[in-house]
């Protein structure tokens, strides 16, 4: 199960320790998980799973509908959303694919480069 947790620290460019910080999950917690000696709670499962955007049956491996493609997407959109002129694109990407999503990045960074 720990590695799901681990992909999703890849995709998001987080370390262990920054999770267990912002969710309020001791590293304690985290590192048990990872050994096998422990699984969190239910509601810090909660609190991970909110942190990366994911369900919690995602993160203990047990959702099919939930794919690695979703959440590289999502947080794909978050990265976005920093850039103020990208706040256009949240209306017309609602339910893209990741490569719909960059090609109209593409056609917007375009136009703003005019």
């Amino acid at each position: 199960m720990y590695e799901i947790f681990e992909q999703l620290l890849q995709l998001k460019g987080v370390k262990a320790s920054q999770v267990a910080k912002a969710t309020g999950v001791a590293q304690s917690t985290l590192s048990a998980w990872k050994t096998g000696a422990y699984t969190p709670k239910q509601d810090k499962l909660q609190k991970i799973a909110d942190y990366f955007g994911v369900t919690v049956a995602y993160l203990l491996g047990n959702d099919p509908e939930t794919k690695k493609e979703d959440v590289e997407l999502q947080n794909y959109l978050e990265e976005l959303r920093t850039r103020p002129e990208m706040k256009m694109l949240f209306s017309v990407t609602k339910n893209a694919t990741k490569e719909e999503v960059e090609k109209a990045v593409k056609i917007i960074e375009t136009i703003l480069e005019k």
